[in-house]
């Protein structure tokens, strides 16, 4: 191997976690709350592409990008020349103050690639969670309803609102509540376990839910996820999303598509929505890689429902700040330029021709499945559909402590989910999954 391409691989020189990271973690324990956990303690010293480099000198391949953030790949060298150029410029202001350039690019380059063939607009704020509640927001204002339908399994943060619209009460929900009112939870369509049930026939279950359960005139909202993020990169059957889509516009519902994790080329197309034909969302959540690590999200929706409000009734301080927006310009900038999407592409192929080669040998994977570089395995007891979150989580330990960062996922805790970074070099790649393989050869 070149001295090179050893600058481009994963380097281990230490334990994992080393010496320094030891003493931080140490200090950490002593100064920042034991709310926010840990899932590796190292701690990262800089990274670019899809390596990381913590404070020991040991080197990662990243295969989850900040649970999908640095979807462009760590410290991109046009994101990082737009976030200097524009801190150097202007920081703040409050765009609902006194206005400025990079958010109105942002909105249009969102208008511009959000599917839909209608007029659009778009508003910014700073997070996942709070794009959700501002979709809700909207919907409500719009349509005068209340109630909002979401499903299970799916994730919509952490705020009292996407807590009440979270499926999985833990480690997300317990011991928070009261959440907030109107919340009600839909039977998703979930291939694997669904016993070969039509998207068309888990469709009508849930539909039949909502109109019996709620009533179709009372809801305001549907928010799903195209494909489902923390429940485990749960891709409905086809015609699931269609048939909901259909009967929301038939009863005046608005239909949102929560693409926070799913959304910006992380699935090879814009947005995951675009693989769904006949699916037709009326509003879209978006955030995670839409501006490489810096924070920023998006409601992009039909100009009717987004005009809906009254001004000053949308905002917040930093929403949209011109340092994110700048950075947001640039990540959606070089999507549109080419070559993004088709890498997200490449890496499907790697990684789901490696993992169902891995399939096959291991019989405690029972599905591989997603889109794009957005794809996950389900460990299971063999011969069975008993979660098996004891073999997921020796594998991901064993990818940890051998150079490798992959993130669990799943309701039933057995799911590893794989982001990697789309600048990811197949060598890379493939590495990273001799890892996995050498961990799944433990189990």
């Amino acid at each position: 191997m070149s001295e090179q391409s050893v600058m481009y691989a994963r380097n281990i020189v230490t334990a994992i976690p080393g010496p320094i990271s030891q003493q931080l973690h140490a200090k950490r324990l002593k100064e920042v709350s034991h709310g926010v956990g840990a899932a590796l303690p190292v701690y990262i010293d800089h990274a670019h592409g899809a390596l990381v480099t913590d404070v020991d000198g040991n080197r990662f391949i990243d295969l989850g990008s900040g649970i999908g953030v640095t979807t462009i790949g760590h410290t991109n060298d046009q994101l990082v020349a737009a976030v200097q150029e524009q801190v150097a410029k202007l920081t703040h202001t409050l765009f609902t103050v006194t206005p400025y350039v990079p958010y109105i690019e942002v909105c249009e380059l969102l208008n511009k690639h959000t599917p839909g063939n209608f007029e659009k607009r778009s508003a910014l704020f700073n997070s996942g969670a709070e794009a959700v509640e501002n979709a809700v927001k909207f919907a409500r204002k719009f349509t005068g309803r209340g109630e909002i339908a979401v499903f299970d399994h799916g994730y919509h943060g952490r705020t009292n609102l996407t807590m009440a619209m979270n499926f999985k009460a833990m480690p997300y929900n317990s011991g928070f509540g009261p959440f907030a009112p109107g919340v009600h939870h839909v039977p998703m369509s979930y291939p694997l376990r669904d016993g070969g049930i039509s998207g068309e026939d888990a469709a009508k279950r849930a539909i039949n839910y909502m109109e019996k359960r709620v009533g179709a005139a009372n809801l305001a909202a549907i928010v799903i996820e195209p494909i489902q993020g923390e429940g485990g990169f749960i891709v409905p059957a086809p015609g699931f999303l269609p048939a909901l889509s259909a009967w929301a516009k038939a009863n005046g519902i608005v239909m949102v598509a929560d693409e926070v994790q799913s959304g910006v080329a992380r699935t090879g197309r814009w947005f995951a929505t675009h693989y769904e034909e006949g699916f037709e969302p009326d509003m879209f959540t978006i955030a995670k890689g839409i501006a490489g690590g810096m924070p920023i999200s998006a409601v992009t929706g039909r100009a009717e429902i987004m005009d809906s409000s009254h001004a000053g009734g949308i905002g917040g301080t930093y929403g949209g700040n011109p340092v994110a927006a700048a950075a947001a310009v640039a990540v959606l900038k070089q999507i549109e330029a080419g070559g993004v999407l088709e890498r997200a592409l490449e890496i499907e192929t790697i990684l789901t021709t490696r993992l169902n080669e891995l399939k096959d040998k291991h019989p405690v994977i029972a599905e591989v499945r997603g889109r794009g570089a957005m794809i996950a395995i389900e460990f299971v007891e063999p011969g069975t559909l008993n979660p098996n979150s004891a073999a997921s989580d020796k594998v991901v330990k064993f990818c940890h402590m051998n150079g490798v960062i992959v993130l669990n996922a799943g309701t039933f805790g057995n799911v590893i989910r794989f982001l990697p970074p789309l600048a990811i070099t197949d060598a890379q790649l493939h590495e990273a999954l001799d890892v996995l393989a050498e961990g799944l050869a433990t189990v």
